[in-house]
């Protein structure tokens, strides 16, 4: 009787301890969905010469699913790109852009396209901008672009590239990410 008593209470003790964390883990939650969202649909990408980090690129998502079939919005993306020499760096959103500046010898060109796709439009954010402030990844010195592409299928990626250090893939879906993985059992 008495140990049934001790477990009963130590029970009680720590389920009345851990909803008050989840009720604190929830209300945080709830207070910062947004950002949450976004942090979902953000990847990153790095390129790097023989020295370390060139470029540093992240990219938000900025997809709502309204649930249609016929859905061809065009898509859109928060850019933000951290280079080691922003002075002598450009980042380019047309694939011909960065191959008629690779002839000047003091610009290093980064290109950022959908597939084979330039950007419709570019907009180059102010870093109090109020569409920054539920991204994740912002810092002081990143450059940040509201960048839009052409409408893409559910699957799709973006491409950084640099004619000399290489290239690398943002991969992005319109669906949960786990759909297109193999299964784990």
């Amino acid at each position: 009787m008495f140990r049934a008593i001790i477990g009963f209470s130590a029970l009680i003790l720590l389920s009345g301890c851990a909803s008050k964390k989840e009720q604190a883990l929830m209300q945080s939650y709830v207070k910062n969905i947004s950002y949450h969202k976004h942090l979902q649909q953000t990847e990153k990408a790095e390129i790097r010469d023989e020295n370390g980090s060139s470029a540093i690129l992240t990219a938000t998502h900025l997809y709502q699913n309204n649930f249609e079939k016929n859905d061809t919005r065009p898509e859109r993306f928060i850019v933000g790109i951290q280079f080691e020499n922003p002075e002598l760096d450009r980042l380019y959103f047309d694939q011909n852009m960065s191959e008629n500046n690779m002839s000047d010898n003091n610009i290093s060109a980064y290109t950022l396209t959908l597939g084979k796709k330039k950007a419709l439009s570019v907009v180059a954010l102010e870093e109090n901008d109020e569409r920054l402030k539920d991204i994740s990844f912002v810092t002081d010195w990143g450059s940040y672009y509201d960048v839009t592409y052409p409408h893409a299928s559910s699957r799709f990626s973006l491409l950084f590239s640099h004619p000399l250090y290489g290239k690398e893939k943002l991969h992005f879906t319109k669906v949960a990410k786990f759909v297109y993985s193999k299964k784990g059992f």
